[in-house]
């Protein structure tokens, strides 16, 4: 039998005592995050340090030739052709949206077939492609039909220049994808919305315009906004048809004087610069876009 002896004292936990309201809230220390942060920044002092000092990007021919005419009229064509291939490249991947979107069979199988078709081959084998349309057809005709006479002769070759040619492919292109992200911004409408403005009479149109629209473009303007930035720096590509752009108005130089190095640097701080600022324009689009709804990016 135990005693009073053999039974050990119970361990006594003392209250804490009461808390304070202006108690100062210490953060979380995070040495691993802290040092990770610096180890990175001296890499990038580093690497930023190496690129500044290094004599072989020429820093001086390359503000010699940055605001060249040359660069400028390079510039200027490239520019040119990002916003018309895209702004025709959406108007056309719109209509193919509507198709897709359709309830005819034929129209949707058209609409993914194109898409299918343009998103699975390379730009540039189009752009050759397209460029070499006149071995196909050398020449194109209107005429009236059933034998009908002609009422318009052209060559291909005459027709179809380095720069048309350069237009009509990127465009194309663009339109592939631009059907996808309209067609993805339609779809991110709840259906509920459509039913409930059809069952209070409102006509297609105004739903489309009211209802449609103004919530699909919360998805469609930050892809928008990527189509733009990836057709800027696409549209290089079409320096093998010799278009004067801004690499190939780059390239003309340094073939001449062999700065091959800084010339391409003006060339990266020029796509540099343009994709920064398109870049801050996508970001207040879809702060406009997003009122009203609580995301990632903008509030």
């Amino acid at each position: 039998m135990a005693t009073s002896q053999d039974v050990l004292p119970a361990t006594v936990t003392p209250s804490p005592g009461p808390i304070r309201a202006d108690a100062p809230i210490v953060p979380r220390r995070r040495p691993g995050r802290v040092l990770s942060g610096l180890l990175v920044a001296v890499l990038l002092l580093a690497a930023l340090n190496s690129v500044v000092h290094n004599r072989a990007f020429q820093w001086d021919v390359v503000a010699r030739y940055f605001a060249s005419t040359a660069v400028l009229d390079g510039l200027a064509l490239t520019l040119w052709l990002t916003l018309l291939t895209l702004a025709i490249g959406f108007a056309l991947g719109t209509v193919l949206a509507v198709l897709r979107l359709s309830d005819n069979p034929v129209l949707r199988a058209v609409s993914w077939g194109y898409v299918w078709v343009f998103r699975s081959t390379p730009p540039l084998v189009q752009l050759l492609f397209f460029f070499n349309l006149g071995a196909l057809y050398p020449t194109i005709s209107l005429r009236i039909p059933f034998g009908g006479p002609e009422l318009a002769h052209a060559r291909t070759v005459n027709l179809l220049g380095p720069t048309l040619t350069s237009v009509i492919g990127l465009t194309l292109l663009e339109a592939a994808f631009a059907a996808e992200v309209v067609r993805g911004g339609v779809l991110s409408v709840e259906r509920g919305q459509l039913e409930a403005a059809r069952s209070l009479g409102l006509r297609r149109a105004r739903v489309l315009r009211r209802i449609v629209i103004p919530q699909a473009m919360r998805s469609i303007v930050p892809a928008a906004g990527n189509m733009l930035i990836s057709a800027l720096k696409g549209t290089s590509i079409v320096s093998v048809l010799a278009v004067h752009d801004l690499l190939y108005s780059v390239q003309l130089i340094y073939n001449q004087t062999y700065e091959i190095i800084p010339l391409l640097m003006v060339a990266t701080l020029w796509y540099l610069v343009v994709t920064s600022v398109l870049a801050v324009g996508q970001y207040y689009l879809e702060r406009y876009y997003a009122r009203g709804f609580r995301t990632g990016g903008a509030r």
